[in-house]
C-alpha cells in the first residue's frame, strides 16, 4: 500500500446494530445503508465507478457470492465492477483497501463500500464455530468457547508474564459501555459501571477464564457503507476525510507461531501508518480500535505505543483512553457496546471516526477531532489494518 492517499470519505451510512429481527437478511441490511451512502456524498448512483463489498465468509448465510446485491438496492449500479472482500474480522478494511487500490490504479473516481453481516439469526452454539474458523483449526480446534477460549488463554498469558490486569480490563468494559450510551447505532447503550464489570455474577458470569461476559463483543446485525472518492471529487464534495495513510500487515495464522501477547502485526501496522503519514501517535485526537474483547484492546495500548509493553493498564486505570483523556479510544463505545457484525465493523469504524473530524458525531463528538486513527483486526492479530484520517 503506498505511503500516501489522495482519496478521501466523502459520504456515509450507518444502520443500527443490534438483534434485528426486523431485517431478515444481509441482502435486505444492504439495502439500509447503500443508496443512503451515495446521497450523503452528494452524488447520483451513477457516478459511483465500482462497488466493494465486506462480508464475512463461513456460513452465517446460505447466500453466498454476494457482491451483486448491492444492485437489488441500488439497480442503477447494474453492470458497474462488484467484488466481494473477506479477511476475517477485518473485512470492511479489506473492501475500504480494495477501493483504495482501484482509486489509486486510476480505474475509477468514486467508489461504494459496504460491510454487512447478520448473526444473530445463526444458533448461539453455531455462531461460536463459525468465529472459530478464523483461528488455526489443525492447532486450536480444541479450544473451548470458541473465539473466547482463544482471547481468555491470551489473556491468562498476559496475566502470567505482566501481573493480573482484571482491573483494567474491567476499565476498558466500563469506559466502552459509557461511551457507547451517546451513540445511536450501538447495540448495547448502557452504562454498566465499572464493579458490575469487574465482578464475577449471575448476569456476568466468566465466558472463558478471565474473561467474563463484560469482557466480550456482542454478537449482531448491521450494515455500514461509505464513499470513497479521489481527489478531483473529493475536492468539490461539501466535506471530505483524507486518507493521510494506510498499512496493512498480516502474520502467522496459528498462535504458536507468535509470541500472542506482544501482537507484532499489530505493532507493525501502526508504526507503519505512522511513519508513512509523518506523524506520531501524539499528534492523533483519537482511536477506534478492535476491541473485540477487552484484553484485545488492552494489548492494543502496547502496540500503539500508548504505552511501554506490559503497562498498558495504565492507560485504562489512569484514565488516559477516556473521552477526556489524552487518547480517547473508542469514543464509539467500541465492539464492545456497539457490537460487532462481522463485515460491517472495518467500514463502521471508518465512518464513525469520519463523523467525529467532521462534527458530526452528535452526543459522540469530541472537542478536538483533528485526526483519527483506526485499527481493525482479523483473527488474533492476524490480519491487521491501520488508517490515519484527517479532515481534508
Amino acid at each position: 500500500m503506498s505511503a500516501q492517499h489522495d482519496a478521501a470519505i466523502i459520504g456515509w451510512a450507518h444502520s443500527r446494530f443490534g438483534k434485528l429481527e426486523e431485517v431478515p437478511d444481509a441482502e435486505a441490511l444492504i439495502g439500509l445503508v447503500a443508496r443512503e451512502a451515495i446521497a450523503d456524498a452528494g452524488l447520483e448512483p451513477h457516478e459511483v465507478d465500482a462497488v466493494f463489498l465486506g462480508t464475512f465468509n463461513a456460513g452465517f448465510q446460505q447466500q453466498d457470492f454476494p457482491s451483486s446485491l448491492v444492485f437489488q438496492a441500488v439497480p442503477e449500479l447494474r453492470f458497474k465492477p462488484a467484488t466481494r472482500f473477506e479477511n476475517a474480522c477485518a473485512t470492511g478494511s479489506a473492501a475500504i483497501h480494495g477501493a483504495l487500490d482501484f482509486l489509486g490504479a486510476r480505474r475509477g473516481k468514486v467508489t461504494l463500500v459496504v460491510g454487512v453481516e447478520k448473526m444473530t439469526s445463526t444458533p448461539g452454539p453455531r455462531v461460536g464455530e463459525i468465529l472459530l474458523s478464523a483461528s488455526h483449526l489443525k492447532t486450536e480446534s480444541g479450544i473451548e468457547a470458541g473465539f473466547a477460549g482463544v482471547f481468555g488463554r491470551i489473556a491468562e498469558a498476559y496475566f502470567q508474564r505482566h501481573g493480573d490486569a482484571s482491573d483494567a480490563l474491567a476499565a476498558i468494559a466500563a469506559k466502552n459501555h459509557r461511551n457507547g450510551v451517546d451513540n445511536p447505532y450501538a447495540q448495547m447503550r448502557k452504562d454498566l459501571g465499572y464493579d458490575f464489570c469487574r465482578n464475577e455474577s449471575e448476569k456476568n458470569p466468566y465466558v472463558a477464564r478471565p474473561l467474563k461476559r463484560t469482557d466480550c463483543s456482542l454478537v449482531s446485525d448491521g450494515a455500514a457503507a461509505i464513499v470513497i472518492a479521489e481527489g478531483d471529487v473529493a475536492g468539490n464534495a461539501r466535506r471530505a476525510v483524507k486518507f493521510r495513510a494506510t498499512a496493512q500487515v498480516n502474520d502467522f495464522l496459528p498462535i504458536a507461531r507468535r509470541d500472542i501477547i506482544r501482537f507484532e502485526g499489530a505493532r507493525e501496522a501502526w508504526a507503519r501508518a505512522l511513519d508513512r503519514a509523518g506523524l506520531s501517535l501524539s499528534d492523533l485526537s483519537f482511536a477506534e480500535v478492535h476491541d473485540c474483547f477487552t484484553i484485545a484492546e488492552l494489548i492494543e495500548y502496547e502496540a500503539m505505543g500508548l504505552t511501554p509493553e506490559g503497562q498498558g493498564s495504565r492507560a485504562a486505570l489512569e484514565g488516559w483512553t477516556a473521552r477526556d483523556g489524552r487518547l480517547p479510544v473508542n469514543r464509539s463505545g467500541g465492539l464492545k457496546s456497539k457490537g460487532h457484525p462481522i463485515g460491517a465493523t472495518g467500514v463502521s469504524m471508518h465512518a464513525l471516526a469520519a463523523m467525529q473530524l467532521t462534527g458530526e458525531a452528535g452526543d459522540m463528538q469530541l472537542p478536538k477531532a483533528d485526526r483519527a486513527g483506526v485499527f481493525n483486526m482479523g483473527g488474533a492479530a492476524v490480519a491487521n489494518y491501520v488508517s490515519i484520517l484527517e479532515r481534508a
